[in-house]
């Protein structure tokens, strides 16, 4: 769950944090982080944008981010730019018992710069939703043969279920490797909150659509589906999608390959089927940056993954040809929403020991929460 410190505290007025140039902004951040030093660790998810990501510590991606700020022994306060999961999976990591043990009792204070900042794939999936879904699976299948997997773009009581059900957290990285690692341990697996990943995935492991049933949480009766399609299912998918990625189409692959010869289509997995088997790559976000690094000079690559990201990538490789997949302005809007004079206002209130926006998840839920991410670790 997300925590405000001072829940009565009325909603901040940054109009005059607004009205600074970013140049006063960034200096005033530099201040903060040159009085806190490495106690202080800001961290820059890979949407961000350029003047924010300028000023963070560490960039990369959600899982990435948080694992790195966990293992900084002398940090004790993180600003989290990104989005609420994010934030939640680094209070869960940097405030594990032993780590908090360790520190004397001492807990990290982590910080999202605007609460609001959320992330629309991870609510499609409520926890009392899944709840019911797996209540329903219960009464046509045997749910100790179902595998509870959530991508790590979720919240943390999603988390929490998979780690109390024996389930696990997936990355888009490493979903191939969760979902075998699943199949080895039960015979189905339920799938959420995005379904193009889950689909992707198992398609390349031969699973076929039709053993792949959409669970519709709106739907009253198991998911809008049929007991027959239940009992076929091999891996059930969360109706589930990111707002970003699912914007680009086959029909803007195709637009690309004829107005530029030789490109090549890089995307994400978040993206539907139909754009993925028309991809020449295929990756995360780590993997499109790796592509891109790795490529010759010449290389003509179409993008499809986030407006903010690509952008960075044609900026920095001036000697490639980069293009966005999509003739539409297509970006994370939650992510957009922390910029310099939120994470100015946030600091600063750290700094003066009256933090804001602190995100805390719950001991109960961060503890099986917990469980489902180290069996993410764990596999190979």
């Amino acid at each position: 769950m997300i925590t405000v410190l001072d829940p009565a505290r009325p909603a901040p007025d940054l109009r005059p944090f607004k009205e600074l140039s970013n140049d006063t902004l960034t200096r005033r951040i530099q201040e903060i982080r040159a009085a806190m030093g490495r106690r202080l660790l800001i961290l820059g998810h890979h949407y961000q944008q350029d003047e924010v990501i300028a000023l963070a510590d560490l960039r990369g991606d959600s899982y990435q981010l948080s694992a790195l700020a966990a293992a900084e022994e002398q940090c004790r306060a993180i600003a989290f730019c990104g989005v609420h999961f994010m934030a939640e999976t680094a209070d869960i990591l940097a405030n594990r018992p032993e780590r908090v043990e360790r520190r004397g009792g001492e807990r990290v204070t982590v910080v999202l710069p605007d609460i609001k900042a959320g992330c629309s794939m991870a609510d499609m999936a409520g926890i009392d939703q899944v709840e019911d879904c797996w209540e329903q699976l219960a009464e046509v299948i045997d749910v100790e043969q179902v595998m509870p997997v959530t991508y790590v773009n979720s919240a943390a009581g999603l988390k929490a279920f998979c780690g109390r059900h024996g389930g696990i957290v997936c990355t888009s990285s490493n979903a191939r490797a969760v979902l075998e690692w699943s199949f080895a341990r039960r015979r189905r697996v339920l799938f959420f909150p995005d379904q193009h990943l889950g689909r992707n995935t198992a398609r390349t492991m031969g699973i076929p659509l039709d053993e792949m049933p959409i669970w519709n949480p709106r739907e009253s009766e198991l998911g809008g589906n049929s007991r027959d399609a239940i009992l076929r299912s091999r891996v059930l998918l969360w109706k589930g999608h990111c707002s970003v990625h699912q914007m680009f189409t086959a029909q803007h692959v195709a637009q690309f390959r004829e107005k530029y010869p030789g490109i090549k289509i890089l995307v994400h997995p978040e993206c539907m089927m139909e754009v993925v088997d028309r991809a020449d790559t295929i990756g995360s976000t780590s993997r499109i940056i790796q592509a891109v690094e790795k490529a010759p000079p010449g290389s003509k690559w179409a993008i499809g993954t986030e407006l903010h990201l690509v952008q960075r990538l044609k900026h920095e490789h001036p000697d490639q040809e980069i293009h966005f997949l999509s003739p539409m302005v297509c970006m994370c809007a939650t992510m957009h929403r922390i910029d310099l004079p939120h994470l100015c206002w946030s600091l600063e209130n750290l700094v003066a020991g009256t933090p804001v926006n602190v995100v805390r998840v719950d001991d109960e839920t961060a503890r099986f929460a917990l469980e489902a991410l180290k069996r993410m670790l764990e596999v190979k």
